[in-house]
Formats: structure tokens, sequence, C-alpha cells
């Protein structure tokens, strides 16, 4: 529920808290003081259209922001929300806000961190449901009326198995596609497949072969030249001549001499083994040449081989991928398509039964789920009229439409008949209202009365209340073109409907306001020639004079009445709740 709302700057509002309590909460005051935009601020706080516009005169920015306590009926799905964005903080409450710039778009927050409009809107849907003269209004959504009477009819556990089903057979569907398609175009893939699987596995790549094969390639296009080098390498360190006598015969002269000086000079034990070590590795170096001389292959033939390898590998990465590794890989999944062919058929018979199958349990599921809906259907339809009934709406009649679209590729659902369907199951569900007796049914998103429109939302309210999980209903002027009579009957239906949902309602009439768990006066003034909207909530006299004003004036005839209705509410609402009555009104 709402537990506070938060305005700064916002058409005529300057700055306002206000904090709410669970049951009904009463907006009362004259016509342009400002009630509607309290509603306004809160339908910009769960994501609706606002602008610039709203920011008050002479500010540079606006700020909307509403704190909700989560109920359990719906906390785990908003927390889920929450978790998905990184956004939870505390499990139990959470906070909105929407902050307008004149210069600049409107930043949208969720517990203080900016987040798109759209996510506002996604929570905001689980929050709060605002009934007025604005199109938001989630009953006048035909896409929700199936969901409202499948939670009405409680056939969750229905609905759940029939899902799952679904999902099941969606799933054989798409694979059979694939397959219909894959050998649709078998023979063409088959040629190409099997040409590209003999080329690559002709080929009997190794992974890093090709920096392998490059570097033999550069030893055999250089092998005149590295044995050259070696060759003299070799010269210098053993063969040596009288002018240049080898290294290893002038490192060996000088190993001999420090030989002497260690056994000499002790001291100098050190150089000598440093001598005597580079005296062994120039021995090495000369048995590696050696050896890497000997190993050198002339050999053009291999030459010309390794050259046709390398064109090879270069030309396949071309085709099949950028590596060895790409190309391994294209060919091994080449290789599954081609066994995928060769087993189609064998599996398309399969998967013919298995969707044969499911379609026969899809359509049991189905069937059971909708004579579930239409049962159910009935009820609400009974329950809404007996509503409107007391709602000065007699003559109006209320149904559930529900239809169901031919396909001859949907379910079987008897007498040869197919229906369309997808995981929701095959009923098209449409509420549909005649408002006057002689009328046909119309859509409910087609009734133009705002006042038949309203009071249908409070009789639906009602019936669905159980099944409606929203925890915060907001009614703007639910009362228009409605007497003093019904207008009792008004505010005893929205405060039942208040002992499940926390109610904010806008009212111009006194016996709907006399109900009110908590009453709040809207009222415009004017200071240092500004404008500004004041909210005070009204207890005791304040309030008697408020309804006694809505009466028509402060007289005493006026308080009387006011007095009681007070008196009347709280008689009718311990009757109602099963409390012993009361002999004066508590105000």
């Amino acid at each position: 529920m709402l537990t506070e709302l938060r305005i700064d700057n916002f058409a005529i509002i300057q700055r306002l808290t206000l904090e709410f309590t669970p049951g009904l909460i009463a907006f009362t005051g004259e016509t342009g003081a400002g009630k509607s935009i309290l509603l306004d601020a809160l339908e910009a706080i769960v994501g609706g259209r606002v602008d610039a516009t709203a920011i008050r005169s002479g500010a540079e920015r606006a700020l909307v922001e509403a704190t909700f306590e989560l109920p359990e009926t719906n906390r785990a799905a908003v927390n889920a929300v929450l978790e998905r964005e990184d956004l939870l903080d505390d499990p139990h409450y959470i906070t909105l806000g929407r902050e307008l710039r004149r210069e600049g778009r409107s930043v949208a927050r969720v517990n203080g961190r900016s987040v798109p409009v759209a996510l506002l809107r996604e929570l905001g849907a689980f929050l709060v449901d605002i009934h007025g003269q604005s199109e938001h209004l989630s009953l006048l959504n035909v896409r929700e009326h199936l969901g409202l009477l499948d939670r009405f009819a409680a056939v969750e556990r229905e609905a759940a198995a029939y899902r799952q089903a679904y999902h099941s057979l969606v799933q054989v569907r798409r694979e059979l596609a694939s397959l219909r398609q894959l050998e649709k175009d078998a023979a063409r893939r088959q040629e190409m497949l099997t040409f590209q699987v003999d080329e690559i596995e002709s080929a009997h790549l190794r992974p890093g072969e090709e920096d392998e094969i490059r570097k033999e390639r550069d030893r055999l296009a250089n092998a005149e030249s590295l044995a050259d080098l070696a060759r003299k390498s070799l010269a210098v360190l053993e063969d040596g001549g009288p002018e240049a006598p080898a290294l290893s015969e002038l490192l060996g002269k000088v190993v001999h001499s420090l030989s002497a000086l260690s056994r000499i000079d002790p001291t100098q034990t050190e150089l000598y083994q440093t001598a005597e070590g580079l005296a062994e590795q120039l021995s090495d170096i000369s048995r590696e040449l050696q050896l890497y001389l000997e190993g050198l292959e002339f050999n053009p033939r291999r030459l010309e081989q390794v050259e046709e390898r390398v064109n090879l590998l270069v030309q396949l990465k071309r085709k099949y991928g950028g590596s060895l590794e790409a190309v391994l890989a294209f060919g091994a999944e080449s290789r599954a398509q081609l066994e995928q062919i060769a087993n189609a058929t064998e599996r398309i018979e399969a998967l013919e039964k298995a969707e044969s199958e499911g379609l026969q349990q899809l359509a049991r599921l189905g069937i059971a789920l909708s004579k579930a809906r239409r049962a159910a259907a009935e009820r609400l339809a009974k329950g809404v009229e007996g509503e409107l009934v007391d709602l000065s709406m007699p003559g109006a009649r209320f149904q559930v439409g529900m239809e169901v679209r031919p396909d001859p590729q949907g379910l079987p659902v008897g007498e040869g008949q197919r229906a369309a369907f997808d995981e929701n199951g095959f009923d098209q569900v449409e509420f549909l209202i005649a408002p006057n007796p002689g009328e046909g049914f119309k859509p409910l998103v087609k009734i133009a009365s705002g006042g038949e429109t309203s009071r249908l939302m409070l009789a639906l309210k009602n019936v669905l209340a159980r099944a409606d999980a929203i925890p915060t209903l907001v009614f703007d002027e639910i009362d228009q073109g409605i007497g003093g009579r019904v207008g009792t009957v008004v505010g005893e239906k929205l405060w039942v409907l208040a002992r499940q949902h926390q109610v904010l309602c806008v009212t111009h009439l006194p016996q709907l306001a006399a109900f009110g768990d908590q009453h709040y006066n809207v009222r415009k003034l004017v200071e240092d020639g500004r404008t500004h909207t004041e909210v005070q909530k009204l207890e005791g006299d304040a309030r008697l004079d408020e309804l006694a004003l809505m009466l028509g004036g402060v007289s005493a005839a006026n308080r009387s009445a006011a007095e009681e209705a007070l008196r009347f509410a709280r008689v009718r609402t311990r009757e109602i709740s099963g409390q012993p009555k009361i002999g004066r009104a508590h105000v």
C-alpha cells in the first residue's frame, strides 16, 4: 500500500508530504483546489505521461515520490523485478520517484537509482490502479480480462498444467519445422555439406600445424644461406689458421693458464672455474652447430610440398574460418548436419507422433480450463449485475464474452472444430456491458459515460477483490453523475473494498466521504501573490465542518446532517464487520 507521498513544485503544489494508512482515504475540497493534481502526481510516479508544463511556475524542477509497503500478495513478484535490475534494498518497501526538469527530460528513480520510465510502469502495475477520467484503467485493457477471469476462477493449477503442455508442444513444433525445412533442402544441402566435409577431412588438419609448417618452409627456402652461416661459425670455433687460431684453441690456453694461476693463488679459483665453464659452453655450441648443419635439408621437392601445404591451409581458412581451429569446427558442424539429414526422416516421424499426442493432451487440458472459465464467467456476471443494482444501474447487464477463433491447424475442441490457441488457452475473453435496458452488449472499452464507467469499475473491483492483487486503488470522482442515496451505497462499497485494498477516493459527496477511514481536505490558497494547494487531515470538528460545507454550508442543520452521515457510516461499517452497534458518531 501507499505509505507516503511527497510532492515538490508540481503544478500548484509547492511542497507537500502526506502519510497514509490502510483503509478508505477520502479527499474532498472545492473544484479546482488541486485534488486531481494529487492523482496526477501519483500517476506520474507509476510511469504515466507527464511533461515540463507540470513544473510549478518559477521552479526549475519538480519532484514526486512515493513509498509503498509491499503486501504478501505481490511482494515476490515486485522483488523479482527489483532483483533482476539490482535495485532491491528492503524486501518490504519500495520507493518510486519522478523528477521533471524544465530543461531536459524527466528522470525516473527506483529506490533512489535512475531507471528507465518503462520500469516505473512495470513496477507501478503491481502497486497502483488509478480509475478516473484518464485512460489509465486496467479493467479497460482487454488483454487484462482473461487474467482477471482466471484469478477469479482460481484456475492457477489448471492454467499451469496447460502452459507446461503448451511449451512442450512448441518445442516439438520448432524442431519439426527445422527438420522439415532441412529435409526440403536436403539434396542441395547434402551435396554441398559432403563436399565441405571431404575437403576439410582430406586435409588431415592438426591444431597448431600452420606455425610449424611455416617455420619448416622458411628453413627449406633458406637452406644454403643457413648452411653457409653455420660453417663459418664452426670455422671460427674449431678450425682457425696460422694468422687466426681457432677460438676453442685460444680459450683452451686461457683455461690452462688460469688453472696454474689458481693453484698458486687460490683466490682466483672462481675466475678459473668461469673460464672452464665458458670452454665447455663453447664446446656445446660447436656440437649443436655441427648437428644443425648435418640436419639441414637441401630438398627442393620437400620445399614444393611444404609450399603447397601452406597454400592449402590459407585457402581452407579463407573458405571456412580465420584459423585452423575454426576450419575444424566448421567441418565438425557440417558432419553433424549430414548425420542430421541422414536421420531426419526417422526423427520427423517420431516428432509428428509427439506433435499429435501433444495436441490431444493440450486439447484435453484446454477444454477443462475453458469449462472452468465459463462457469466462473457466469458467477462473475451475476456478481457484477448484483453490484450494479445497488449502484442505481438496475437495468444494466454484464457479460463475460468468450469466443473461439477457428484455425485449421489449431486445437481439436470437438465435432471437427479446431481453435486458435496460445499459452493461455483457446478462449478469447472480453468484458461486455449493456448499460441500459433494451440495448445490446458492447465492449467495456466503448462505454462513454464517466459515471457509468466509474460505477462499473467499482462493481467489478468489488467482485474481483479476491482476485486482484494490486494493493492500492484510486478512484477519481467515482460519484460523478450520482446522488446522495447512491453516494451512500458507493461509500459503503468502497469501505468494503478497502478491507482488502487501500482505496484513495476523490469525491464531492459527503455521504461517501463519511465512510472514509481517513479524510483529507484539499484547498487552494493565495499567499504573497502566489497560488498553492494545501492538504489537511481532518478529524473531529474540522471533519464535521467540511462535511457540512459539502452539504451546503456550516449551519446547524447541515452540521446535524453531517453528524448523522458519520453516525450512519459508523453504524453500517460496524454492522458489515459484525461489531456491536454504537449510539453516537465517532469522527
